[in-house]
């Protein structure tokens, strides 16, 4: 508890510092919200109905939406916790100035990941708005959409922190990308699962995105049994684990 106090000043700060650059932080709003236009609604004009939750068919735009929900909140815990994160570490000096004060390499991670989470949460809630008002959300349960694309964010922003640790230069973030772009083209966000391969469809099930999309998808449908649980746990279990390896990583970079 007296580390969750602690960290909320990294929220407060990333607060104050984003309030100077209000359009950046609208911008994403904007684009999830343009990929559910053209993608969703556009291609979905052409597409037709697709097989969703439970094998029920769909229409293309109901289908593609949660799985945009679920992928928007994993590139902005990324985005969050690699790109920015390696600026105000290498080039910047904050978590110098951080360290400075009474606070901790632990409870700056734990702050680092919160705002991660906080950016997440609003998005997320403005994309199933819009949702709401594009008529594509088909159960109560979809009320727990927000919440589950915040626990989507924390695992990215686990991982995405722990990664970030190990970077040396920008280069390596083209690893991030070679990580991120496939999971968001084939984690089941554009297109069912049963149109890949077997040992394809083995792998991609493994994938984190793919447990965000699936829950997402199964609560704005309303078709829930015990692989929603599991999915759950999944995110939780693997949003853990990257803050545990990002805390000690960042112990280990900013006493050095």
């Amino acid at each position: 508890m007296i580390a969750l106090l602690a960290a909320r000043r990294v929220v407060e700060r990333n607060y104050r510092a984003y309030k100077r650059q209000w359009y950046v932080f609208a911008s994403g709003f904007a684009e999830p919200l343009l990929y559910l236009l053209s993608i969703g609604i556009g291609v979905g004009e052409l597409v037709g109905k697709v097989p969703g939750p439970g094998g029920h068919l769909v229409g293309y735009r109901d289908y593609v939406a949660p799985g945009m929900l679920a992928a928007a909140a994993m590139t902005g815990a990324i985005f969050d916790t690699t790109f920015n994160f390696f600026i105000k570490l290498k080039y910047q000096g904050v978590y110098d100035a951080m360290l400075a004060t009474p606070l901790s390499p632990g409870e700056v991670a734990i702050g680092e990941v919160g705002w991660a989470l906080l950016r997440g949460a609003l998005y997320a809630a403005a994309f199933v708005v819009a949702m709401v008002l594009f008529g594509l959300v088909h159960s109560w349960w979809a009320l727990l959409a927000v919440p589950a694309a915040t626990l989507i964010g924390f695992a990215f922003a686990g991982v995405g922190l722990g990664a970030s640790g190990y970077m040396r230069s920008w280069t390596d973030f083209d690893l991030v990308n070679l990580a991120v772009t496939p999971m968001f083209l084939f984690s089941g966000t554009f297109f069912p699962l049963d149109r890949y391969p077997g040992w394809l469809q083995a792998v991609v099930r493994c994938t984190p995105l793919y447990q965000g999309v699936a829950l997402e998808r199964s609560l704005v449908f309303g078709d829930l049994d015990v692989t929603t649980a599991l999915h759950a746990l999944y995110l939780v279990g693997l949003g853990l684990l990257g803050a545990r390896i990002a805390s000690r990583r960042l112990s280990r970079l900013l006493t050095a």
